[in-house]
């Protein structure tokens, strides 16, 4: 076999093994989940009820709503007063939702586990949970592709953070990418809304409902299989943990390495 049979061949086998073990590693996830014993019901002091139903509700059908306007309407190209509203709206959406929370009275420290677990383990587990998520990830994206039959276009956030000529908006995209928006999203879609769903429907739907969300208000379909796959590992990750901070940090991972990807096209394969 010639250098030139050998390197692709090499490289098929090594996406092979981490598909593999990306497999293995959430599906024991999977299985380590579902064989936990059920907690007894006076195991926190409250639980979501109707009112955090009818918010989650309202957000979903915001949400929706809002991915019908922009479909109907062409993306204008994004400047940073765009990354800032954006950014500003996302943190008051969270506010808002916390606020509402603690005005019912839930301990959100103990709900989401934010005191769980230390942070060394919460910055090892989110990495390795994140190498792991990779593969499933790509291979999503590689099946949506083929059907597809084209190269697909990018999101608006990509496409701003190639054209960025200023350094400026470089630094305000990799900051609300890395900090606000794991943090927002994940208290959104994986503490609220796959908790709610959790509570009246199960783990799976909750899953399948908070990923699917997650999935679509991100309005790009080329990534919708691939998002809705990270939300998946992000979920399994917070229902395995106990910790929100952990698909947070996957998240801030994911985000970070996508953006370091962008920055050096010469080096690191699109």
């Amino acid at each position: 076999m010639t250098v030139d049979g050998f390197l692709p061949a090499l490289s098929a086998v090594i996406n092979a093994f981490f598909l593999v073990a990306g497999v293995y590693i959430y599906v024991s996830l999977v299985r380590q989940i579902s064989s936990r014993v059920a907690e007894p019901e006076d195991a926190f002091a409250r639980k979501f009820g109707w009112p955090e139903a009818l918010l989650a509700v309202f957000l979903a059908l915001f949400f929706l709503l809002t991915l019908a306007g922009s479909s109907s309407h062409s993306m204008p190209r994004m400047r940073n007063r765009d990354l800032i509203v954006s950014a500003v709206f996302t943190i008051g959406l969270l506010l808002m939702v916390a606020g509402f929370l603690r005005l019912r009275r839930f301990d959100l420290d103990s709900l989401g586990g934010f005191s769980k677990i230390g942070f060394f383990r919460v910055a090892v587990t989110g990495g390795v949970l994140m190498l792991a998520a990779y593969p499933l990830i790509f291979l999503a994206d590689v099946i949506t592709q083929r059907f597809l039959h084209k190269v697909p276009e990018k999101q608006a956030i990509v496409d701003l953070f190639n054209a960025s000529s200023t350094l400026e908006q470089r630094i305000l995209i990799i900051v609300l990418a890395v900090s606000v928006a794991p943090l927002a999203e994940e208290f959104i879609f994986r503490f609220f809304m796959y908790g709610v769903v959790k509570r009246y429907s199960g783990r799976a739907l909750g899953i399948v409902v908070s990923s699917l969300l997650f999935a679509a208000v991100h309005a790009h379909l080329p990534s919708f299989a691939p998002l809705f796959v990270l939300g998946s590992c992000f979920a399994l990750a917070y229902e395995w943990s106990g910790s929100i901070l952990v698909p947070m940090t996957m998240h801030a991972i994911f985000n970070a390495l996508t953006l370091t990807a962008l920055a050096f096209p010469d080096l690191i394969k699109q």
